[in-house]
């Protein structure tokens, strides 16, 4: 089946664009599929990110549906129940464009932004973590504050993450399962 299509913005048009001109391909053992939703370089970005989460000893699961209904671009939970979202951009556009991204705090212990080593880091806000990443692997620049998530908050989390986590483990053996996250 292939991705529906998605209407942007014009600015995010131009910024997916030219993303597309990135001679990197995301390959199949990319922890985050290419499905439309994002551009080539949000993927490498995602991926490296990915990796020094791993690192840093959480697992992860990417554009999880929190219960706002917005979709976090990766969402990492550590063995000791930490849970961080990162929020991707890609480009400039994608930063000006997005004005969810405060709200994502409502789900999270720490919220960081993930860009690529050529964004102007100096437009982000110093009030959220900052990771600079490509497609090899990521650096953690600047850490998160923390705001701690009530508990009843957190139990309903780890259980949308868990569970998601799960439903793509199936799918991925069983492709015919359908994904109901």
């Amino acid at each position: 089946m292939s991705p529906a299509l998605v209407r942007r913005p014009p600015a995010l048009v131009e910024c997916h664009l030219a993303a597309a001109g990135d001679s990197a391909l995301v390959s199949a053992d990319s922890a985050v599929a290419l499905d439309g939703r994002q551009s080539v370089r949000a993927a490498l970005i995602a991926r490296g990110s990915g990796r020094l989460l791993v690192q840093l000893g959480f697992s992860l699961v990417s554009e999880l549906k929190l219960a706002s209904g917005r979709r976090a671009d990766l969402v990492a939970l550590s063995s000791n129940g930490e849970v961080w979202i990162v929020e991707i951009k890609s480009c400039v556009a994608d930063f000006r464009a997005d004005h969810k991204w405060p709200d994502y705090r409502l789900h999270c212990d720490r919220l960081l932004f993930a860009v690529d080593p050529a964004f102007p880091t100096d437009i982000l806000p110093d009030d959220v973590g900052l990771i600079i990443a490509d497609g090899h692997g990521a650096e953690l620049i600047r850490a998160a504050p923390e705001h701690r998530l009530p508990g009843p908050t957190r139990k309903a989390l780890t259980l949308r993450f868990a569970r998601a986590a799960a439903l793509r483990l199936h799918a991925a053996i069983d492709p015919l399962v359908g994904l109901s996250e």
